[in-house]
């Protein structure tokens, strides 16, 4: 079969956002120490464990011969360009990258980038949060985004404070019952 009927698309491998949003022009990449970590140790694990091994593979695929019908060979290259990929973007996400330690507002009331809140809407329904940085993003374990609609309008207000979410639905009012930030050290 030649090769034309299946290369893939260049538009794969220019998407270098790994799904996550994109940083908003002018602001700088926030992240906490534990997430910045993660990402340095999953970089760590590309450079030093996963790609050694896949370019191992792909060499001793390219020496058996005929490539182009070659699994090993095909699937190994395709792997190689995804770690490849996202070794790019967890570098440019490093180089970003400002780490704030929210340690430092322990014993605070006041909401800023590392806090635990938790809030109640007006229906009653408490939900807790934590503000993270756009690389942490995991909102089915509670870990929102310092640019999200909620942390915008959480972030400076107090224990007790009543802010006023935008939603499409329209507004909704978000009592803050509690603010916690981890311990120094």
């Amino acid at each position: 079969m030649n090769k034309a009927f299946v290369k893939e698309s260049d538009a794969d491998e220019d998407d270098d956002t790994g799904g996550l949003p994109p940083i908003p022009p002018g602001a700088k990449n926030y992240i906490t120490p534990q997430g910045y970590q993660r990402i340095r140790e999953e970089l760590l694990q590309l450079i030093d464990v996963e790609r050694p091994e896949v370019v191992r593979v792909v060499h001793w695929a390219a020496s058996n011969g005929d490539r182009s019908e070659n699994g090993d060979y095909i699937y190994g290259k395709r792997r190689l360009r995804e770690i490849d990929r996202r070794i790019r973007f967890l570098t440019k996400r490093l180089d970003l990258a400002e780490v704030v330690d929210p340690s430092v507002h322990h014993g605070s009331d006041q909401v800023f980038f590392g806090a635990t809140v938790t809030y109640q809407n007006v229906a009653g329904d408490a939900h807790t949060v934590r503000i993270v940085g756009i690389d942490e993003l995991d909102p089915l374990h509670g870990k929102i985004s310092w640019v999200s609609p909620v942390a915008r309008a959480l972030t400076k207000a107090r224990e007790g404070d009543v802010v006023t979410l935008l939603t499409p639905a329209g507004e909704d009012e978000l009592e803050i019952i509690r603010v916690e930030y981890p311990s120094p050290g």
